[in-house]
């Protein structure tokens, strides 16, 4: 039974017991957690998870448990749609990703009074360090190397060098900037994208245009890293005649949302042997369809929209939620806010 006069915060993914206690010792408040009545983590620190089936008694509870929320870790699992009206106590939701953008306007979360915060930053290095990996892989010809080892096949061979090449990183959130980062450290040259207007802290020696600079930007990139939300303005960003414009052997990234990029143009080119490569974490249909040619490309680096998620993710979700939770209940201004207006 929860106190009134406190209030209530609702864990509605599944947490490790210890880092369910150590919200519960953080600030003073009540936690409402049930992993009974949550979805079944199918790996670690995952939070969709399989659909569980509530029983009478346990669906009743769980609409009980949203009906006296005031905060909420992640969103209602089994209607988020009806979240508006079967928490209506509730005022902040803290999500697990860092683009909800999409999930929210497709939901009309954004038709109330709730705060959203995003997990915006906790993401970031995984997601540079596959940006990394992603370049490396077909730089020094990964693909080669597993090909003569699986042939038992011993043949010195050349390989390229990632120093030197020069990288356009589009997005510069925390992601985007780790990324530019984590590449400056290795000798790249970072040109960053943010969009028209924006002000960003690069590396030293980094440079940076905005979106609509692109077309003259891509014939000289080397390596495209794509690390920006899905947005109306990003949607298709990278079209047919910008894949078009990237120059032969170039590296494609996608760390960002598979609607980004034109799927097909990027196929193509990558099927022909234009493009060197392309390491993608994300895709336009999610699970890439068992049909996809992508799958099958050796030029192509086929990641299940994991590249995030780390081992220590849960604990960097935790300590973001605790801080937002001080800053909420001082009234200070949160971290990560969602925009409604720009879509993230």
């Amino acid at each position: 039974m929860t106190s009134s006069s406190r209030p209530t915060v609702l864990i509605s993914t599944y947490l490790e017991p210890e880092l369910v206690e150590r919200i519960r010792e953080s600030a003073d408040v009540d936690v409402a957690y049930e992993p009974d009545l949550l979805p079944i983590p199918r790996y670690r620190n995952d939070h969709h998870g399989a659909p569980r089936e509530l029983t009478a008694q346990q669906s009743q509870q769980w609409t009980v448990m949203l009906a006296t929320a005031d905060i909420a870790f992640d969103f209602d699992w089994r209607s988020p749609a009806d979240l508006l009206t079967s928490a209506p106590k509730l005022r902040w939701v803290q999500a697990t990703s860092a683009g909800i953008g999409g999930f929210v306007q497709r939901h009309r979360l954004d038709a109330g009074d709730v705060i959203f915060t995003t997990a915006a930053g906790t993401h970031a290095t995984p997601l540079a360090e596959f940006a990394v990996a992603g370049a490396l892989h077909f730089v020094k010809d990964v693909p080669g190397l597993l090909a003569s080892q699986r042939a038992h096949h011993w043949q010195r061979h050349v390989s390229g060098v990632l120093a030197g090449r020069h990288a356009a990183v589009v997005g510069l959130g925390a992601t985007g900037r780790r990324v530019a980062e984590l590449y400056s450290m290795v000798g790249v040259r970072v040109t960053g994208v943010g969009r028209p207007g924006g002000q960003y802290v690069l590396p030293a020696g980094a440079e940076q245009v905005s979106t609509g600079d692109l077309d003259a930007l891509l014939p000289t990139v080397d390596i495209l890293v794509l690390a920006c939300p899905l947005t109306p303005a990003t949607d298709n960003l990278i079209n047919a005649d910008r894949v078009a414009a990237l120059p032969a052997g170039a590296i494609v990234v996608n760390i960002a949302r598979g609607q980004v990029i034109d799927e097909t143009a990027l196929t193509a080119a990558l099927a022909s042997g234009r493009l060197g490569g392309a390491a993608l974490d994300v895709f336009e249909t999610e699970p890439l369809p068992s049909d996809s040619v992508l799958w099958d490309l050796p030029n192509v680096l086929v990641s299940p929209h994991s590249a995030s998620t780390a081992a220590t993710e849960n604990d960097f979700l935790t300590e973001l939620f605790i801080d937002n939770l001080r800053r909420y209940l001082a009234g200070e201004p949160l971290r990560n806010l969602y925009h409604a207006d720009r879509g993230y």
